[in-house]
């Protein structure tokens, strides 16, 4: 689309790209700095003929801009029919209950039968900030259930990585870890970063290369040589809640990477809340779906076979 901007005399003086992602955010457009930045650099914001602008440079009162933003689309990816749980839906966003095994979104290689994919079939728009995952503005691991909130528009994708990034956004889990735990609740303050030897890991480390993560937890439930625990993720670094628990000697169960071979059938972590700032209203909203079942029998039942 071609956009033409004239500058205001309160708006004279401010560098091209603040000026552009003022103008794109009060219109609800969801670009963001280095996309607009890209925009100008690739000379597709023009003041007459002149193409060959910076992002630095000054605005003028009565400059007339002409931007010409072309939206991409998701390359190389197709819709398919897969079944999806939606919790709540709006012109913004939706709320999904994600299923065990569903890759989140393409990689290469794997560039079918993952959510994304899903979610091109199921919603006619979705935001496309990240062209090669439509929609997706955090994850689960493939083998992780529970709420995953998707943006529909970019203005609900900024506004949402937003807060994540800020670790305003609440959420909650639910685990069962090997071993009954020794405290009732405590908090986990643990550096992660890559594992030095398995690159596709990650450990707990005190290297420069390390990262604070922080995790919350309250011990709900000890049976049968297994606890049934509510965690809360302060940070979100990558497989956060995995790695400190097995580094504390409580692996979650069914985990394969981090939890000493155990040979349960799932991975027993479950994102069962999250809370956020609508986008559009900036009001408090929450969602939750039940843990589940198997979990609460597990603890009944024991399966002290499973745990070797």
């Amino acid at each position: 689309m071609e956009y033409l901007i004239k500058v205001s005399v309160e708006n004279s003086g401010k560098r091209l790209d603040l000026f552009l992602l003022e103008y794109f955010q009060q219109q609800q457009k969801g670009f963001s700095r280095t996309f607009i930045q890209k925009l100008i650099t690739e000379g597709k914001v023009r003041l007459g003929d002149n193409s060959k602008l910076k992002p630095h440079q000054k605005v003028k009162e009565a400059d007339e801009l002409v931007v010409l933003a072309q939206v991409p689309e998701a390359a190389g990816l197709v819709a398919e029919k897969i079944a999806l749980e939606i919790i709540y839906e709006d012109d913004d966003l939706a709320v999904l209950n994600k299923p065990i095994g569903l890759v989140v979104h393409p990689a290469p290689g794997n560039y079918e039968h993952t959510l994304v994919n899903a979610l091109m079939y199921h919603f006619k728009d979705l935001s496309n900030i990240n062209p090669a995952r439509p929609g997706i503005v955090h994850r689960l691991d493939k083998d992780t259930s529970g709420l995953l909130v998707i943006a529909k528009t970019n203005f609900a994708h900024l506004a949402l990585a937003k807060q994540f990034s800020e670790h305003s956004i609440k959420r909650q889990y639910v685990a069962v870890v090997k071993g009954e735990m020794e405290f009732d609740e405590n908090v986990i303050e643990l550096p992660i970063g890559r594992h030095p030897v398995k690159r596709k890991s990650m450990a707990v480390g005190f290297s420069e290369n390390t990262k604070y993560a922080k995790t919350y937890y309250r011990t709900v439930k000890r049976a049968n040589g297994l606890s049934l625990l509510e965690l809360e993720p302060f940070t979100g670094r990558t497989h956060q809640l995995r790695v400190h628990l097995s580094y504390i000697g409580h692996p979650i169960l069914g985990d394969k990477k981090y939890g000493n071979n155990n040979r349960f059938a799932r991975l027993c972590l479950h994102a069962k809340s999250i809370g956020f700032l609508h986008p559009r209203t900036e009001k408090w909203i929450e969602f939750s779906c039940d843990a589940p079942v198997e979990f609460k029998e597990l603890l009944k039942k024991g399966r002290k076979q499973d745990l070797s």
